[in-house]
């Protein structure tokens, strides 16, 4: 089959397309033909040897990448063989997915729903469920002011969506470039512009913000932390600036992904079928994995990137 190998932890030219034998499922996994491949932020910092908090890295040359989406085509001893045809997400113990095959344990399957895309599926799985678990913690309600940063990202664009949909005053904060899109939404502001904290206080006439979103950290996520109020809630959910937040700066309840109670694939069933409309802003060919990570890290992409196969 075809695969990414990571040769190195260094720049996306590590990232390079090999011919390996295919993946055999052992018992309670399935295969799976490989159509979308997710990429996310976390897995460019993975690949340069900087994961955003403690974990251990899988010595290269292996394959990166947890999720996926397609169609199983075999099943592993004593695994049930009706799943074989089913269209599928899979998410795949954390390397193994940049592949044109991968290999799932059953537990971690959620099929997708007829009438929504492979790629839908994918980024919704993904994104939509890391979104849907942290709107869950926060739980903005209506009349509240809600900080989206990112907001046009992948989980941006749909945190954008949920706390509209609840009834908050959303405003999204993004680089220049993507402000169109968060404006077809909602307020949008620039946080490239050095006074871009001052410039939400104009827009809430002075109040505090109830809800922030941070997937920026670093002096976006400090900015942010001073917009907040006592008692609203700070909640910290990425490092896109490469560093997080420090907590000492959030004079608010802070809360974290690790807050989260629901499992992956609770979450990501909830998402499928949430009715939320992800952004899949490029598709990219499996073997360009490389030009992927290298859009995300220069903050051109928007939205969900995923890999073709």
């Amino acid at each position: 089959m075809r695969a990414i190998q990571l040769t190195a932890f260094g720049d996306p030219s590590v990232l390079v397309p090999v011919d390996v034998p295919d993946p055999v499922p052992a018992s309670d996994q399935v295969l799976v033909d490989v159509e979308r491949v997710s990429i996310s932020f976390v897995e460019t910092q993975i690949r340069a040897g900087r994961p955003p908090r403690a974990f251990p890295l899988p010595e290269p040359p292996f394959i990166p990448g947890n999720g996926v989406g397609g169609v199983v085509s075999a099943v592993g001893p004593g695994v049930d063989p009706g799943l074989v045809g089913r269209r599928v997400f899979a998410t795949t113990g954390g390397h193994g997915g940049y592949a044109s095959k991968a290999v799932a344990a059953v537990s971690d399957l959620v099929e997708i729903p007829a009438g929504i895309s492979t790629a839908d599926g994918v980024a919704l799985a993904t994104d939509g469920r890391t979104a849907l678990g942290l709107f869950r913690l926060a739980a903005p309600g209506a009349g509240e002011i809600v900080l989206v940063e990112s907001a046009a990202g992948g989980v941006g664009t749909l945190l954008v969506q949920l706390s509209l949909r609840a009834g908050a005053r959303v405003i999204g904060v993004s680089s220049g470039g993507k402000l169109n899109i968060v404006k077809k939404r909602t307020e949008a502001i620039d946080y490239g512009q050095p006074e871009w904290a001052d410039r939400v206080r104009e827009l809430t006439a002075g109040a505090a913000v109830d809800v922030v979103f941070d997937g920026v950290g670093g002096a976006v996520g400090t900015a942010a932390a001073g917009l907040v109020s006592t008692a609203g809630r700070f909640v910290i959910h990425g490092a896109a600036s490469g560093s997080m937040t420090d907590p000492a700066t959030v004079n608010a309840r802070i809360l974290t992904l690790r807050d989260i109670r629901e499992t992956v694939a609770e979450l990501s069933r909830d998402a499928l079928t949430s009715g939320l409309s992800p952004l899949v802003g490029q598709v990219l060919p499996l073997e360009r994995a490389a030009d992927a990570h290298a859009r995300i890290e220069a903050r051109t992409a928007v939205g969900k990137t995923l890999l073709a196969v």
